[in-house]
């Protein structure tokens, strides 16, 4: 096959895989192929991948069938985590078209492991706002082994080192954030407990006033609220509540003044007791 239709093969399939469905607009929208280019693809691929379509009349839509099998993918959950990663901070998703890529490097960190059929259990459960049977391995020295417990999911988020999905924990009757990686297997889907709607905490924003670290001489202040695009020598991070723990973690803002020089905390909470009260509400 041509190039070009390849990768609209593989485009319909990771839309089926990842997200259950496709229909010939999605198809002309990514692309900008015709509206009989994109129906001859959607032919080809049933051609080439049979029993993996379903037509839904009254969607208007391609479904996977229930015994779908990739024919041009090997899916990967870092696939899928990856877009979710990028897209926001580059519009990216998967075709660059820069024609000279500088030679450049990422901190290694180490990998974590995601079961892809338990991400994609869990993206299906948000996408039809449903409940989930996982097996979890907490750290809770309450629960030192593994256990199924039932989660009603609604979001994933990311730490900058690990993602985890937001739900609602059927056993202890409140939102909480399960890492993906610690989700070692997944279960039948169950009715939902609670909505998306209802995780106030991650609908609530907190205003972190970020200044520079008043230990610095004033030159370095200066640098630092040029680095940090202040104003007024201060800038602010709107952050979700339900993200304040590890926007604390990442920033180091509960040890760096205790186990760090002044030159390695180039900024400080400005709005200290604001922050350690609305941590304290998100923690509880």
């Amino acid at each position: 096959m041509r190039w070009g239709v390849e990768k609209r093969l593989e485009f319909i399939e990771f839309r089926l895989f990842w997200e259950g469905g496709i229909n010939r607009a999605d198809i002309i929208e990514h692309f900008g192929v015709s509206v009989p280019q994109a129906s001859k693809d959607l032919t080809l691929y049933e051609e080439k991948a049979p029993g993996n379509l379903l037509y839904d009349k009254s969607a208007k839509r391609y479904m996977a069938s229930p015994h779908f099998k990739p024919v041009f993918l090997e899916p990967h959950a870092d696939m899928y985590l990856a877009q979710l990663q990028t897209e926001p901070l580059t519009g990216i998703i998967e075709d660059s078209w820069l024609a000279a890529v500088p030679a450049f490097d990422m901190m290694p960190v180490p990998h974590r492991s995601v079961r892809v059929d338990v991400l994609r259990k869990l993206v299906g459960a948000i996408r039809s706002r449903r409940a989930l049977k996982i097996k979890y391995q907490s750290m809770n020295t309450r629960r030192p082994d593994p256990e199924w417990r039932s989660i009603s999911p609604h979001a994933f988020g990311h730490d900058g080192l690990r993602w985890h999905v937001r739900a609602f924990c059927h056993i202890d009757r409140k939102f909480k954030d399960f890492i993906l990686s610690r989700c070692l297997d997944s279960g039948d889907v169950e009715e939902a407990l609670a909505t998306a709607s209802s995780d106030r905490l991650w609908h609530e924003f907190f205003d972190v006033v970020l200044t520079a670290n008043p230990a610095l001489s004033d030159s370095q202040r200066a640098v630092i609220e040029q680095d940090y695009e202040m104003v007024g020598g201060t800038v602010t991070v709107p952050v979700r509540k339900a993200l304040l723990y590890y926007f604390q973690k990442r920033l180091r803002l509960d040890i760096a003044d205790k186990v760090d020089r002044p030159q390695e905390i180039p900024v400080v909470v400005s709005n200290a007791s604001e922050f350690a009260s609305a941590l304290a509400e998100a923690t509880a």
